[in-house]
């Protein structure tokens, strides 16, 4: 394993078979860190502005909510808070510019349910029954208005509820002019999305009654099995309502990330691929070097399958010892990042990454079972006739 050959070009051979799998190893886990560590930072904003259960109308787009209702919610142990919550799209207007957003009706709970406050980058959150909204920045920058920006009035458009043609398209919309007092920064698509109110005015603008909503938002105990909750409101509230956990409302992001993930190892497992085949070639070119020595071995007595056993034996600890330390390489790096911020995204961002075990178990069975193949289809070209004497 660590001896020299008399031929310098084997050991050439042998120590860039070697670097390949260190660095390859070592890449692998870096890439797969980072990718950790945008997934980590990317879902992080997701749990500021999503409940951890949200329950939607089984039928229909809204449902009444009783006071005994409430009680019944409230005896299901798990559940800390919830909000009731009322979402619509609508036209957002200011000076003859229209936007299309999602209005979110909230009520006064909302912010026990969701950390949504720490958005808020300027201004200040809603008070309770007035006309006040707090807008996602993307759409204050689309229609240029500020906090409390009077010169520029808002108004809310929704159609109203009916059948038939419109004959009046005055008369085929309820409006109501709002002030914005506050801007939040969640993430690109959620700042040109959302718009939040106090539900009474959802209601208001939806002819909505004052026990009518479309959404119950849910705060659920971290120390609970948010399976044993979910069977609970289902056996309380028996076909009524559609139960979403947080990974189920972000599952597009979920599989994106996931998809990319995927992606960069099967890239990342190629070069790895190509890199073995260095020591498929450092093993051959040791097999031909010891020719003279196989044909001795062979002569006392030794088996050809214990042959190829010796270089098996001897490529799989060349990528085992290879790989392990191409991947201490890398949590090295990984960690000076995670401390030191070494690179940076922005001025102010430093690159996001994240030690999974997962990803040092992905990348020691991928480098182990890779390697262990490799050996094996080197060792298969010993046969008869290369350890057989002349």
């Amino acid at each position: 394993m660590f001896s020299k050959s008399s031929n310098n070009a084997i050991n050439i051979m042998g120590g860039i078979a070697s670097a390949g799998i260190v660095i390859s190893a070592a890449a692998l886990f870096i890439v797969l860190s980072g990718f950790a560590g945008l997934k980590t930072y990317s879902l992080q904003f997701m749990s500021y502005v999503d409940p951890d259960l949200k329950l939607s109308p089984l039928k229909g787009k809204s449902f009444t909510w009783t006071s005994e209702d409430s009680i019944a919610l409230s005896r299901i142990e798990g559940i800390t808070a919830y909000s009731k919550i009322i979402e619509e799209r609508v036209v957002l207007n200011s000076d003859n510019k229209n936007v299309l957003a999602t209005l979110k009706g909230v009520d006064e709970n909302f912010q026990s349910v969701t950390r949504i406050d720490s958005m808020i980058r300027r201004g200040a959150w809603l008070t309770k029954e007035t006309n006040q909204i707090v807008s996602g920045w993307g759409i204050s920058n689309q229609l240029a208005f500020g906090i409390l920006d009077y010169r520029r009035p808002l108004t809310i458009y929704i159609p109203k509820a009916g059948k038939g043609q419109i004959t009046n398209a005055k008369s085929a919309y309820n409006s109501l002019r709002v002030s914005n007092i506050g801007l939040v920064d969640i993430n690109e698509e959620m700042n040109n999305e959302f718009i939040y109110g106090p539900v009474e005015m959802a209601q208001y603008l939806l002819e909505y009654d004052s026990n009518q909503f479309s959404a119950l938002e849910i705060r659920a105990d971290a120390t609970k099995d948010l399976s044993a909750i979910i069977t609970a409101i289902q056996n309380t509230f028996p076909d009524r309502f559609t139960i979403k956990t947080r990974a189920q409302l972000n599952d597009a992001l979920y599989k994106m990330l996931n998809t990319e993930n995927l992606a960069v190892y099967l890239i990342f497992t190629l070069v790895i691929i190509i890199a073995l085949f260095n020591v498929i070639g450092a093993i051959i070119m040791m097999i031909l070097d010891k020719k003279n020595s196989l044909n001795t071995l062979y002569s006392l007595g030794v088996e050809i399958r214990q042959i190829k056993q010796i270089f098996f034996f001897q490529g799989s600890l060349l990528t085992l010892i290879s790989g392990t330390v191409g991947l201490l390489i890398g949590l090295i790096l990984v960690w000076l990042q995670k401390q030191f911020h070494l690179v940076y995204l922005t001025q102010e961002l430093p690159y996001p990454v994240d030690i999974v075990i997962w990803n040092i178990v992905l990348v020691l069975v991928t480098i182990y079972v890779l390697g262990i193949l490799a050996s094996q289809i080197a060792s298969q070209r010993i046969n008869s006739k290369l350890v057989k004497p002349n």
